[in-house]
Formats: C-alpha cells, structure tokens, sequence
C-alpha cells in the first residue's frame, strides 16, 4: 500500500504575454501567468496542477510554498489532504500581510496534492469525489471590449462560439453606461440567437443605481443571471436589492476568498447562483466545501476559471452548472501547456478521465515559459 509521504514541493511560476490586452469592465490583463505546484512523494508519485492566473503577487505566491507551506507538510501523506489543508491554514492568520496571498498558495498545492491521490488511486478525481457526469456544460468567455467597441465584432464572435460547440458565453460589460453595455448584450443576443446561455459579466462595474437600469435594459434579452453586477463595497446589500427590486437572477462569489464568505452572500439573499474561484479561494478542497454549502441552500454552482480542474469539479457535485472556457488568444497558456485538451462539442465538454486532473503537460513550454 502506498503512503503518499510527501517528500518536497516545488513552485514555478509562469507567465506568457497576451497578443492584445484584455479589458474587461474594471480591469485590464496583459499576461496570463499561474503557479505550477508539483508534491513529490516517496513513493514516486508527483502531483501537479497550475492555477492563479494573475500577474501580482505571483513571486509572493511562489515564495510562500517554498519558504512556508512546503515545511508544514514535507512528512504528511498526501492522502490526508483535509489535514494538509489544515496544517496550512494558519498561514491566513498573519494579519499584517494580505490575507489573499496564503490562501492562493493553499490553492495551488491542495491542487496538487489531489492529483497525487487521485494518481495513487488510478483515478480521475471527479470520480473519486463520488461523481455526476462524465462531461458538463462549456461556457465561452467573450466579449472584451476592444478599441472601437465594435458591435459587430460582439456578433460575429457569438456566431463563431456557437459554431465552435460552446453552450454560451459569459460576456463583459460595465465599462461603458448601462445603455451602451446594453447595446453589447443586444448584440450578442442576434449573433447568438436563441437556446445560447448569455451571462453579462460587470465585474462589479456598476452603482446599484446603474445596476438596475442594466438590468431591465437587458431583461428582454433572455439573460441567464448578472454576474457580479454591484461595486464590491456594499455589494451583499446591493445585491440582495436589485434582486428584491427587479426580479433579476444574480451570481456572485468569485470575489470571495472563503467558503464563509459565500455562505455570507446566501444568508443574505445576494444571490441565486454561486460562482467561486478554486484557484483564489483555498483549492479545490475549499471549493467543495462551498458547494455543499450552496446545495443546503438550494442553489447551484459553478467555478469561476481554472478550466483545467474546474470540470472535474463541476462534474462532481449534484449542483454544478458548467465549466468556463477561454479562447486560446486570451489565455494562451492553458491551451499551449495541456497536451491532452478536453474537446469542447454540442455544448458539452468531456471531463478529463485520466488519474488526477488527467493533465499532460507540455515540460519545453515550462522551461521556456518559466518566470524566475
């Protein structure tokens, strides 16, 4: 029987440039860059997984595994993963420094260490998490706003992402009014056409007062929810209002770091669907904790990015919704660096059935892309 000893942890840190930047409703990305995690165990085994996709804070994430996390736990079996997680939270404590920090690098290795278990096991992980389906829904992200915020180019790339499989499209808006964001939505509505999941994505670029012109602007356009749409500052409130107010359905949770957080924007009626970020909020194992949460509640899930573990999860709970989806010029680094891409077809992706995350992953393109 194997023990699963973890013997070291290893951090890289990679970036690729973005062809143009990304601009969404309150943010601008000019690279993709993650943090590779890799257990190795006595027993041989290495479990890998890269996630983070940011640029800041990429050295701090780094430099917390090595220098933090990885003496906590070399010792443990990464069978114990809940107790790994454990050992690692306090680590959150430190409140001088942002708190936002440890969690991430907690997010990385405990998605490491489920690939090493899931390896040992010689099983994909959404199995060994009890399991749903063997493929979930695949939403597109699109929409970012380009220089001359074409309309046009808004239609035509809801045509291509129907053409290319996907089930909709989670798009940006809230950089502009709500009238002209409207227009974008609109848009995409005619490109689309019907039976395709649009989702309007603010960022929490909206006032609640521009929030609920949007909302009835959008209202006959068969939107899904609105994701995010209030200020982060009072948004539990806010939220829960324009829902009370207008009827709308609204997502939100990608902006919370813990499953308390989330469990605190159900108790206050925020929001009809949760999205959470496994790579920003404490890994895979923190993620789960915030579906079984939403599934007490009576709502449904799905996780924000992070595609390369994000089927297995939504495949693993009865509430999960869908896996998101980047196209390959707006996150280069997930399609070039996984060998064995999960196709996309008929609105469906097919969740990885190799051990683990079922990655193989590309080791040139690491060394070529590593940032240290």
């Amino acid at each position: 029987m194997q023990e699963l000893i973890i013997d070291r942890i290893e951090a890289i840190p990679l970036r690729m440039p973005l062809p143009r930047p990304l601009r969404a409703g309150t943010v601008v990305v000019q690279s993709r860059a993650s943090v590779l995690a890799r257990v190795h165990t006595r027993d041989g085994i290495v479990g890998e997984c890269f996630g983070n996709n940011e640029y800041l804070g990429q050295a701090e994430i780094v430099r917390i595994i090595r220098e933090e996390i990885a003496p906590r736990l070399i010792g443990r079996s990464a069978f114990h993963v809940e107790a790994c997680w454990q050992a690692m939270y306090p680590l959150t404590r430190d409140f001088l420094r942002d708190r936002r920090m440890p969690i991430r690098a907690i997010s990385c290795v405990d998605a490491a260490l489920w690939d090493a278990l899931g390896k040992a096991l010689g099983a994909p992980l959404h199995r060994v998490w009890g399991g749903m389906a063997d493929e979930v829904p695949a939403m597109a992200m699109g929409a970012y706003y380009n220089d001359e915020n074409d309309l046009r180019t808004v239609r035509k790339e809801m045509e291509s992402l129907k053409a290319q499989g996907f089930a909709g499209c989670k798009l940006k808006v809230g950089r502009l009014s709500p009238e002209a964001d409207a227009e974008r939505v609109k848009a995409a509505r005619d490109g689309a056409g019907p039976d395709f999941w649009l989702v309007p994505d603010p960022n929490q670029g909206y006032d609640f007062d521009q929030a609920i012109r949007f909302a009835r602007l959008v209202e006959p356009l068969d939107v899904r929810w609105l994701e995010e749409p209030c200020h982060w500052h009072n948004d539990k409130r806010d939220l829960a209002r324009l829902r009370a107010l207008t009827g709308t359905k609204v997502s939100a949770g990608q902006s919370e770091v813990t499953s308390a957080g989330c469990r605190d924007l159900m108790v206050a009626g925020a929001i009809d669907v949760c999205n959470f970020d496994p790579s920003w909020g404490g890994g895979p194992t923190e993620w789960r904790r915030v579906a079984a949460t939403a599934a007490a509640f009576g709502l449904p899930i799905y996780p924000h990015l992070e595609t390369q573990v994000s089927a297995s999860l939504a495949a693993s709970v009865p509430n999960g919704l869908y896996v998101e989806v980047m196209q390959p010029d707006r996150d280069p680094l997930y399609h070039a660096l996984i060998r064995n891409l999960p196709p996309v077809a008929g609105g469906l992706m097919r969740v990885p059935s190799g051990p683990g995350w079922g990655m193989e992953l590309d080791e040139k393109l690491i060394a070529r892309i590593r940032a240290d």
